[in-house]
């Protein structure tokens, strides 16, 4: 008999595969046509991605940060404590686990992202003088840079329903 999957195991099927969408779209972006497309994909696509993949999972997805390069998403007051938890916890060594709240009819899920080389050539310490100029362009307030690798650059921040029956 199959057991029954915990809140915490859909939010993590949830953060993971919509990871895995944005991931597999940004590496095919940057191998086909350089770092320069993937910064048009990222914003024109990255949110409308990540909301048809909620609509398919019945749940509201975001990707937050405290260091937001699009003002959509910029951390609110609750995922920015999860998002210092997190740092905190990778800057300690510690095992990061996912946080699970649930909240009357609804689930709360918090999941990190951390940075890989991949996130770096947007995200990291340094730039291409191109790729920053084209940055600035798209987003005149961006503060997500300055990252190395295997850092906490945000959260996945997933709600969705509670089964039915409990």
């Amino acid at each position: 008999m199959e057991t029954a999957k915990t809140y915490a195991d859909i939010g993590l099927d949830y953060a993971l595969g919509t990871k895995k969408v944005l991931g597999k779209n940004l590496m095919e972006a940057i191998q086909q046509k350089g770092t320069m497309e993937a910064l048009t994909f990222c914003n024109h696509q990255a949110i409308p991605l990540t909301d048809s993949i909620a609509l398919h999972y019945k749940a509201t997805i975001k990707r937050v940060s405290d260091k937001n390069r699009n003002p959509n998403n910029k951390a609110n007051a609750e995922e920015l404590k999860y998002i210092t938890q997190f740092k905190k916890e990778l800057a300690n060594k510690k095992e990061i686990k996912p946080i699970t709240l649930e909240k009357k009819d609804k689930v709360q899920f918090y999941y990190p992202i951390e940075t890989n080389t991949m996130c770096l050539q947007c995200h990291g310490k340094q730039i291409k003088p191109e790729v920053q100029r084209q940055i600035l362009k798209l987003y005149p307030n961006d503060l997500a840079f300055g990252y190395g690798e295997n850092e906490v650059r945000g959260i996945w921040s997933i709600t969705f329903e509670k089964k039915k029956n409990e």
